[in-house]
C-alpha cells in the first residue's frame, strides 16, 4: 500500500521542469524538450536576422585572448567587429599593449602607456583607469617589472579564510588551529 501511494503522488518541481509539475517522465521530457527547442529556435532566428550582432562577453574574450591563441573563426569575427567600431579598435590596441607589458615584465613602458591612454577622449573608462594607476605609479611599475609576486602568500591566506568560513560556529579556536596546521 505504501508503494502505491508514493507512485500516485505528483513529482516535485525540478530545475528541468521550468516550474511546472508533471506526473510522468514523458510529460517532463516533452516540456523540457519543447522549452529547449524554442529557446534554440529563438537564438537561431535572432542570429539570422542580425548576423553582425555579437555578444559582449565573446568580443571581450576575443580582445583579451592573445591573437596567436585565437581560433581562425574568432579572429575573423573580431576583425569584422573592430572594422565597424573605431573606439573598440583603439581599446583593443591599448589592452594588447598593456597585456604585453604584463607578460613581458616591461614596467618601464607604463608611463608612455598611461600618457597614450589618458590622451584618448573616446574612452573615458580607460582614461579613468590610467589616471588611477598614476596614484601609486612606483608600486605599479615595480609590480610590472619585478619577477616576484605574492601569489603563494595569497593562496595560503585564501585557504585559511576558507577553513575559517567552514568552521564558523562549529568549534573553538583549538580545532580551527589544528585544521589550519594539519591541512596541506
Amino acid at each position: 500500500m505504501r508503494w502505491a501511494t508514493r507512485m500516485a503522488t505528483p513529482s516535485k518541481v525540478r530545475p528541468g521542469n521550468y516550474g511546472k509539475r508533471s506526473r510522468n517522465r514523458a510529460t517532463r521530457t516533452a516540456t523540457t524538450t519543447s522549452a529547449t527547442t524554442s529557446a534554440g529556435l529563438f537564438a537561431a532566428s535572432r542570429s539570422q536576422s542580425d548576423p553582425d550582432r555579437h555578444r559582449t562577453r565573446a568580443v571581450t574574450r576575443w580582445i583579451l585572448t592573445h591573437p596567436d591563441a585565437l581560433p581562425e573563426g574568432n579572429r575573423l569575427q573580431l576583425k569584422a567587429v573592430l572594422a565597424n567600431c573605431p573606439e573598440l579598435t583603439a581599446l583593443a590596441e591599448h589592452v594588447r599593449s598593456f597585456a604585453r607589458m604584463l607578460t613581458h615584465l616591461q614596467g618601464d613602458h607604463l608611463p608612455t602607456w598611461i600618457e597614450a591612454a589618458t590622451a584618448t577622449t573616446e574612452l573615458p573608462r580607460l582614461r579613468h583607469f590610467a589616471q588611477h594607476l598614476e596614484r601609486d605609479l612606483d608600486a605599479v611599475i615595480a609590480g610590472l617589472t619585478q619577477p616576484w609576486n605574492s601569489g603563494v602568500v595569497e593562496d595560503h591566506v585564501n585557504r585559511i579564510k576558507m577553513l575559517k568560513r567552514q568552521m564558523f560556529g562549529r568549534a573553538g579556536f583549538a580545532l580551527l588551529r589544528k585544521r589550519v596546521l594539519l591541512a596541506t
